[in-house]
């Protein structure tokens, strides 16, 4: 059988109760999605004063950037998103996993060092794997773990972390990192992804909230999550935009997003300043959900992102089917996703959220 190498892999993934399958929602109560501030879910792109000017976009940009595919549209929009994020230029990529394997793949070189939090998304760990760098995990937010392997680094060095980590919900000590990478001369890079219109007096991210912009290489913020839009930004020098656009495979070779995507890019980030109740609101969620006592680990989290550890794919499982049967989007996270004994329900907090459905979620959890 031509495909038996296929069914094997597939067997071995039913073996550890890990097969993956794509569900369609059913109008539950969401605590599973990205739409961290109910752009989506509420539709405010469409209901927003320039919300017009979507429906005259055109729906194809007819090739690459470097191409047909460049527009004046998307080059006002990498100035806008440039300016909002105190950055000398920004670079527009097709998703956030085009933006950190394009990165990390491109920059550094053969001799080079990259150091990434163990923890980091598989789309940077990609991104190294295609790197000639070579490169060393560290602890999670180990900061003596960091300062051993950076004295013992060589080359470019390359520091590589989250702001807001996707599966813990935890937040890296960025001051720390930043202050390390000044006294070995390394280079930052920051994946904004989950802090991206949450954190920061406008949503600009983690990064600017603390005033390390200016002690940062790079900046990676994606669109997909509370933007409710898709695609990413790079952000840094405008020596990094031109090396991109000559060196970064993923930018060169893809058809660049259409102007539709790119007006909705932009709409979004004229909704985030406005929208600081959603902001308040979603951290009131998180501190509710960390005070009540639930029979799990629960990790420590103030941000959107909830953990609550249930070791085991199969355990982990029925906690999940139990709670989509009682009317809660709760999707399981499996191992291989995350480290073996460390499984868990991967809550998601939003701004339509409401104090009761919190408590109800929560007594659910509690077989109450």
């Amino acid at each position: 059988m031509k495909e038996e190498f296929l069914h094997k892999k597939l067997q071995e993934r039913k073996e550890q109760n890990a097969l993956r399958q794509l569900k369609l929602p059913d109008g539950k109560i969401d605590f599973c999605s990205n739409d961290y501030l109910g752009i989506v879910t509420n539709r405010l792109l469409e209901q927003h004063q320039n919300a017009a000017s979507l429906q005259t976009c055109r729906h194809g940009s007819t090739g690459s950037r470097l191409l047909a595919g460049n527009y004046l549209l998307v080059e006002q929009t990498e100035k806008l998103i440039a300016e909002f994020h105190d950055a000398e230029a920004a670079l527009i990529f097709n998703a956030g996993y085009d933006a950190n394997t394009g990165l990390l793949s491109s920059v550094p070189q053969k001799g080079d060092t990259i150091l990434y939090d163990y923890l980091s998304h598989a789309s940077i760990r990609d991104g190294i794997r295609l790197s000639f760098a070579q490169a060393f995990s560290f602890e999670h937010n180990d900061l003596d773990g960091l300062a051993k392997k950076i004295k013992q680094a060589t080359g470019n060095i390359f520091v590589v972390t989250e702001s807001v980590f996707s599966m813990d919900g935890d937040t890296a000590p960025l001051q720390q990192i930043a202050d390390l990478c000044t006294s070995y001369g390394a280079q930052l890079i920051v994946d904004e992804a989950h802090a991206t219109g949450l954190l920061g007096s406008s949503g600009e991210g983690l990064v600017q909230h603390l005033g390390l912009q200016g002690e940062c290489f790079a900046r990676i913020h994606t669109f997909g999550k509370a933007l409710g839009c898709h695609g990413a930004v790079v952000l840094g020098s405008d020596a990094l935009r031109q090396y991109l656009i000559n060196f970064c495979r993923p930018f060169i070779y893809s058809t660049a997003l259409p102007e539709t995507s790119v007006m909705a890019i932009r709409v979004s980030y004229e909704l985030f300043p406005t929208l600081q109740k959603q902001r308040d609101h979603l951290q009131s969620l998180a501190a509710q959900f960390q005070l009540f006592p639930i029979p799990f680990q629960k990790l420590e989290s103030e941000t959107a992102i909830q953990g609550v550890i249930i070791p085991g794919n199969e355990a982990v499982k029925k906690m999940a089917d139990r709670m989509q049967k009682n009317g809660f989007d709760v999707r399981p996270i499996l191992y291989p996703t995350v480290p073996k004994g460390s499984e868990r329900l991967r809550i998601v907090l939003h701004s339509f959220n409401t104090e009761n459905q919190v408590q109800q979620l929560v007594e659910t959890l509690s077989g109450d």
